[in-house]
């Protein structure tokens, strides 16, 4: 019993003379430890009897809470003497001026695809969105791309191993799967049969195998649907002049629709913007020479009929372009790879503020 009034008295003699949290530490281990004086004792228990292990056990542990509780008490007084010597001995002046703070800025794909959704949603288009893994009846199938098509080869497209029912996966090659998962939408098609409209811009990645100066693996594409019972190529016309100018920042912007060929359209354009060039400097508006921006057309019956809407009933008009072009055609970026080298000196120089207002 000596032993335990020795170490007690030993024990809450060393902590409270400990002078900061470091001392206090040594005090605990000492006492508690692995080698410490009541761990020592708590040792010696196996070797009593039963009765005897169990009244110097119980001693034992009483002594041990007595000064796990001295500890923590210490501990709380030490903790707010030393912050009240911080805070006494740690000074700002407030006078002085702010550290100046990095400032980021949106990466110009950011940035047009805010542009998009403000100028598309004052025409009344929502934004939707879809998984980059699709399977190939929603990537192909669905938008009247069959099997033998060539944009199911290898050298476009990049496959996944396939599900375990044998469906065949690839990361999508546009965000047109998309469209037809929206016009498959149960919520959508009733819509439609009350009379209403479907009006959706779908901005997103999307993958193939290239890699040049002006295309990459992964790119940005974004498509613009519109299904009803009324809507015709006046509309879809209407729509692009007032988008085009507007993106562009052009009020008489020279706008020409040449015929062209897209396996979901018919009939299908392609919508060139005017330009000039001088000192070889690209410059948008009147001028002597034309860019193509977008592929545009009436919905094909086959893929309307294909996403649950009889075409004898229902027609649409889509459109689809690619991001990455023309952000680079607005604000003068010569190379598209340098879209995704996340070089710092590159993004200070094209991005934008983030409280810059899109519209």
């Amino acid at each position: 019993m000596s032993d335990l009034s020795t170490i007690r008295r030993e024990a809450l003699d060393a902590v409270s003379a400990a002078v900061d949290l470091g001392a206090l530490e040594a005090a605990r281990v000492a006492v508690l430890g692995k080698k410490g004086s009541v761990t020592g004792l708590m040792k010696t228990l196996g070797a009593m009897a039963p009765e005897q292990r169990k009244e110097f056990g119980a001693k034992v542990n009483e002594l041990k809470g007595e000064i796990e509780a001295a500890l923590e008490a210490r501990k709380g007084t030490l903790s707010s003497s030393a912050l009240a010597a911080r805070l006494a001995s740690e000074k700002i002046d407030v006078s002085l001026p702010a550290r100046p703070e990095g400032q980021g800025t949106l990466h110009p794909i950011g940035q047009v695809m805010d542009e998009l959704g403000a100028i598309f949603g004052e025409m009344g288009f929502t934004w939707a969105d879809g998984p980059d893994i699709e399977d190939d009846w929603h990537n192909f199938t669905a938008l009247n791309i069959p099997p033998d098509h060539p944009a199911r080869q290898m050298q476009d497209t990049f496959y996944l191993p396939p599900r375990a029912d044998g469906t065949p996966m690839v990361l999508r090659t546009h965000t047109s799967p998309v469209q037809a998962r929206t016009m498959l939408n149960k919520d959508v098609q009733k819509r439609l049969a009350d009379g209403g409209s479907l009006r959706v811009i779908v901005p997103g990645r999307t993958f193939r195998i290239d890699n040049d100066a002006t295309h990459t693996p992964m790119f940005h594409q974004v498509e613009g649907l519109v299904i009803d019972r009324t809507t015709h190529m006046g509309h879809l016309k209407g729509c692009l002049y007032d988008f085009c100018r507007a993106f562009f920042e052009v009020d008489e912007l020279p706008i020409r629709f040449r015929p062209s060929y897209f396996p979901f359209t018919e009939p299908s354009a392609e919508v060139d913007i005017g330009c000039s060039w001088k000192d070889g400097e690209l410059r948008i508006g009147a001028g002597d020479s034309w860019l193509e921006i977008l592929g545009c057309g009436m919905v094909h019956p086959r893929a309307n009929a294909n996403c649950g809407h009889d075409p004898a009933i229902y027609q649409g008009i889509a459109i689809g372009m690619g991001i990455d072009r023309i952000a680079m055609l607005k604000y003068g970026i010569p190379d598209l790879r340098a879209f995704f080298d996340a070089d710092l000196r590159w993004l200070r120089h094209y991005g934008f503020s983030a409280l810059e207002s899109v519209r």
